[in-house]
């Protein structure tokens, strides 16, 4: 295990406010469809009704694209990581609306999730929607799509399963292509497509803008997608 990526935090926990309706959601779902954490290795296919491709949401916020993207694709199991109590509420919520079968989800930090649960070359794809950009140059260390971090992604996914990030931060988003770059066993899907600027990927069809991204557009900040592959 890589000490430095587990004494540096990531994400930092704050006090989101929730409804009278969120915290009964959770209280009375969390136990169903959160998985507790433990430093053992999960048996993915015992969480789920069927067993099929597995794609990891790291940080899914208020889970507006998760749960779409889970609805339209229910031959595809998800598994989203959140700290935050206010998003894990939302999403428990959204799994109960639409009687979601195909969605579980940890409360705890991703890196050790990934570290001690999650087998390696047994995920499918790995969304990280709008991390936190952390814009202060003496925070750029926290930043999530940072090696090692990256090279623990690529170590968790099955071979030509990819890594999907999208941003609002242009400074993160060059930092994140860097990184991914130089990180052995990716490559980033288009980096020949003669269309694409400086490595960056279009928007995938299928990926719902996020709570985030409209921010990001009010503030006429531009968007940049990224995909790599594990080679």
């Amino acid at each position: 295990m890589d000490t430095l990526s587990r004494k540096i935090k990531t994400f930092v926990l704050r006090s989101g406010r929730m409804t009278e309706s969120q915290k009964e959601k959770y209280h009375h779902l969390k136990e169903k469809w959160v998985i507790p954490f433990e430093k053992k290795l999960l048996d993915i296919d015992s969480c789920f009704l069927k067993k099929q491709d597995l794609v990891i949401e790291i940080g899914f916020g208020m889970a507006k694209a998760t749960s779409l993207i889970a609805q339209e694709n229910p031959t595809t199991n998800y598994l989203g990581i959140e700290v935050h109590k206010a998003g894990v509420a939302k999403l428990l919520s959204e799994i109960e609306m639409h009687k979601m079968q195909n969605v579980r989800i940890f409360e705890h930090d991703a890196l050790e999730v990934l570290e001690y649960m999650i087998p390696d070359n047994s995920v499918s794809a790995f969304h990280v929607f709008f991390p936190d950009p952390w814009p202060k140059k003496k925070h750029h260390k926290r930043r999530f799509m940072l090696r090692p971090n990256t090279g623990l992604l690529a170590k968790k996914l099955k071979k030509d399963a990819c890594i999907y990030m999208a941003t609002d931060w242009e400074d993160y988003a060059y930092h994140a292509l860097e990184e991914l770059t130089a990180t052995e066993g990716l490559k980033n899907k288009y980096e020949d497509l003669k269309n694409s600027l400086l490595g960056f990927a279009p928007k995938q069809e299928w990926r719902p803008e996020t709570g985030f991204e409209k921010k990001g557009k009010n503030a006429n900040r531009r968007i940049f997608d990224l995909v790599f592959v594990k080679s």
